[in-house]
């Protein structure tokens, strides 16, 4: 088999490569733990899914290189032949001649067509001995041209990614260049090899092996596309049901001279996504602006308040930052999801609903509504998503601290990173039910005053979730679509802290019985909102129903604009419509009180209408009653309105401003009743965002109707204005100035801005001390762009007095001259840097 001297097992010299005719080649190759650079050990981060307890890594990966070290590359793979001989399963592991050790040391910023070694006798044969021997077709070098310029990238919508190595999305083809040792023969035989996971395995789809020139299964095969002296192209095309992760690359020749094996190199390691452009992937979106604005967009808008008060933020999802598609596969990681379930969009997102929050796996971020921040940062502070998922992946410790828009905003970053069609969506007055009866109850006393002891089910000012578009093909046909997946730790989902993906036509219906959590997210856009009052004898009659107070309005961001957009429509029939009504009581007859209906009053000839003046925080404010009669008769109503601050998820403080008032209203008449508030009054009080909760009831004597109203208002924050100062232009320094007026007549300490957008500015802490009350400060702040394209640079501040403070301006960058774009971005995600003010000027 080879020539003088040489040494060849006695096996192999018995077991010549004429023997095997061309049929056998699947036959001969190799099974998954016999490539260099596979895991055999098991993992020590295999979370839930494996059963184990989930510690944090011991040695966090450096930022630069922020993957954190998934593979146990110390164990020598054995081959083909060391597996089936007994002779070479025995030899001296110190023989030199055993084999080299795969090696290879990554290189950021290095191009794909600088890759190709000159490894003649570097690579290894079948016998396992290292020796290339003459004839033997040798694979001296790969280009994968995954720069971010070439075909590859542009074709699989890639490009973007700030990353060095091959990024393809599943079902779509891509090319290769082998480059060989000789010409290219029609008797070679060669096959592509993909690896990922632990114990890759052939009937898993973690050990993907492609013929070349063969037809594949499941839709993997390669073929050559021109043979040019000793360069090889190939086309290869992946199947749309792979699993999504980061391969391993190798390829193996066979030739009349032997068998060869590529050794693995880090450079090769190819990242498999999903793919919302191919019809055959089932998460694919039949419109090119819905995948431009859902896949590819990389900040969006967060909407906020209440519905009469809704505020925007700008959030950069930054899904394309370097280090952050690592963070998306380690976060599969830490969880312990099995590699062979990743290819499933409906695992893969309700995955990441659990690992988004930290409570049962450690997961990403710490929620925290107290109030109080100080061993973290507020949740209004964020200004994107990479800041968090970077310091995830480099510590591997959860970060403190979110709330939902913040999980939202996270889990769009890594849905869209990962290929998955996602939108950031907001629900005005979103119920929390927490007894499954898919009704808000909410029971006062004798005097309609709250007890809040017995208020368990909570009405949030809004709340933020996610819907990401795909198939089901695990439901009944007619829940294809959005789905919603919600990361918001709220309530249990099969003992852990998940919710969804549940279809939202499952939803509009009222079909709680279709998973995943249907019930629970139901009553969170179209329960009604039930009051209890309790009787002389200790019991409770309802006394109200309020049927469109729940999921009044449900928005997100408009395709291709900053414009709002209502999606109501999907999530619920209009309200009131016999479709609607129906809806609520198919599901109400699910929950844990079916026959809540059949106890209503119904006498109502007095409408009541609340209403809060749109106030700045720092200003007085007034709330008014509008009282009307549509009746015939002369009515008289006993009101009563009690004044108390609220966070943003419905839990209340005590009530600081009550007033009572009795009013007499003519026939077909109105009356305004007024309540004035003072920013003295309310000062002590505030809490997060600034939200108070208005309860109103009344009393009708001559019918005994029942009034009940809870009306949620917030006082506005003012914004950050942001000037560019100058042309944006790829590698080159520019500045923007900040602007920030202090609202409040008190002094702001421990001021602190951040900074960040995508393409433009790594995540950025600026502390800037204490700014007096009603001071204008202004900083001015450099950075150098690094991706051309228009983009968004977003700051926010953030103190013990206030906070919900941000701004937000497009930068159109020009492209550097020559085209070429930088690798990494200005600025350093961990700074915390003490800014001196620009100038400081009175109110």
């Amino acid at each position: 088999m080879g020539g003088g001297g040489q040494k060849i097992c006695p096996c192999a010299r018995a077991i010549s490569p004429d023997l095997f005719p061309p049929g056998s080649w699947d036959s001969i190759l190799p099974s998954p733990t016999s490539l260099p650079g596979t895991m055999d050990g098991p993992r020590s981060d295999v979370g839930r899914w494996g059963g184990n307890p989930l510690q944090p890594p011991t040695t966090p990966s450096p930022e630069p290189e922020p993957e954190p070290d998934r593979r146990s590359r110390g164990g020598r793979a054995r081959s083909f032949w060391a597996r089936c001989c007994g002779c070479c399963s025995r030899r001296n592991r110190a023989d030199d001649d055993w084999g080299p050790e795969p090696s290879g040391s990554r290189s950021r910023g290095s191009s794909s067509r600088d890759r190709r070694p000159d490894s003649r006798g570097s690579g290894i044969n079948a016998a396992g001995d290292g020796t290339i021997r003459e004839g033997m077709l040798v694979v001296t070098g790969v280009d994968l041209l995954s720069s971010r310029s070439d075909q590859n990238r542009r074709e699989h919508h890639t490009d973007e990614y700030e990353y060095d190595e091959l990024i393809v999305r599943r079902g779509q083809p891509f090319h290769v260049v082998l480059f060989l040792n000789r010409s290219y023969e029609s008797s070679d035989r060669i096959a592509l090899e993909l690896l990922i996971g632990n114990n890759p395995e052939v009937g898993k789809g973690t050990h993907v092996i492609i013929p070349v020139g063969k037809g594949g299964s499941g839709g993997w095969k390669a073929q050559v596309m021109k043979a040019s002296g000793q360069n090889l192209n190939l086309r290869v095309h992946t199947s749309p049901n792979a699993i999504i992760g980061k391969f391993q690359f190798t390829v193996r020749t066979r030739s009349e001279a032997g068998e060869f094996q590529l050794p693995f190199d880090p450079h090769n390691e190819i990242y498999i996504l999903f793919n919302p452009w191919c019809p055959e992937d089932i998460v694919y979106v039949d419109h090119e602006d819905w995948r431009q604005e859902y896949v590819l967009n990389e900040s969006g808008r967060i909407y906020y308040g209440t519905e009469a008060q809704i505020g925007e933020r700008t959030w950069n999802y930054g899904q394309f930052d370097h280090g952050v598609l690592d963070a998306c596969l380690y976060i599969l990681d830490r969880r312990g999801m099995p590699y062979g379930g990743r290819g499933d969009p409906v695992s893969v997102s309700r995955v990441i609903s659990a690992m988004v929050n930290s409570l049962d796996d450690n997961g990403v971020l710490i929620g925290n509504w107290s109030g109080d921040y100080s061993r973290g940062t507020n949740p209004s502070a964020w200004v994107g998503s990479v800041e968090i998922l970077l310091s995830y992946l480099r510590t591997g410790y959860s970060v403190p601290y979110g709330q939902c828009w913040v999980f939202a905003g996270v889990t769009t970053t890594v849905l869209r990173c990962l290929g998955l069609a996602t939108r950031t969506v907001t629900n005005f007055n979103s119920a929390h039910d927490t007894d499954t009866s898919l009704t808000m109850d909410i029971y006062f006393d004798e005097n309609m005053k709250p007890l809040e002891h017995l208020n368990h089910d909570s009405v949030w000012n809004f709340h933020v979730w996610n819907d990401c578009w795909m198939k089901r093909p695990d439901l009944p046909s007619g829940f294809d679509g959005w789905q919603v997946v919600d990361a918001t730790p709220q309530e249990t989902s099969s003992g852990i802290f998940c919710c969804g993906p549940c279809s939202v036509e499952s939803i509009k219906n009222g079909l709680v019985y279709m998973k995943y959590d249907t019930p629970f997210i139901f009553a969170e856009v179209n329960s009604d909102k039930v009051y209890w009052q309790r009787q002389d004898d200790g019991s409770f009659k309802i006394v109200y129903v309020e049927e469109k107070a729940i999921g009044t309005l449900i928005v997100t961001k408009a395709i291709g604009s900053n414009m709002r957009e209502d999606i109501t429509h999907i999530y619920k029939h209009p309200e009131g419509s016999e479709a609607e009504r129906k809806a609520v009581e198919t599901a109400a007859a699910h929950g844990s009180k079916p026959n809540v209906y059949a106890t209503r009053d119904s006498a109502e000839d007095v409408a009541m209408q609340v209403e809060a003046q749109d106030a700045v925080m720092g200003q007085d404010l007034t709330v008014s009653v509008v009282l009307t009669n549509r009746g015939s008769s002369r009515r008289t109503v006993k009101l009563h309105l009690y004044l108390s601050v609220t966070f943003y998820t419905g839990v209340t403080g005590s009530t600081f401003k009550e007033s009572k008032k009795e009013v007499a209203l003519a026939p077909g008449a109105s009356e305004r009743v007024t309540m004035p508030v003072a920013y003295q009054e309310y000062r002590p009080h505030l809490v997060d965002q600034g939200a108070m909760l208005l309860n109103v009831s009344g009393h009708v004597k001559e019918s005994g109707q029942v009034l009940a109203k809870q009306h949620t208002f917030r006082l506005r924050t003012p914004d950050l204005s942001l000037t560019l100062l100058g042309a944006a232009v790829v590698g080159q320094e520019c500045e923007v100035q900040i602007v920030f007026k202090n609202p409040l007549p008190v002094t702001l300490t421990n001021v602190v801005f951040r900074l960040e957008g995508s393409g433009l500015q790594r995540p950025k802490v600026l502390n800037v001390g204490d700014i007096g009350g009603n001071e204008t400060v202004t900083l001015r702040q450099t950075f150098v762009p690094v991706r051309p394209g228009p983009r968004q640079l977003i700051a926010s501040l953030d103190s013990p007095q206030l906070s919900q403070v941000h701004g937000v301006i497009q930068v159109d960058v020009a492209p550097a001259s020559g085209g070429m774009n930088f690798s990494d971005a200005g600025g350093d995600s961990r700074s915390g840097e003490t800014i001196p003010m620009a100038s400081r000027g009175g109110a």
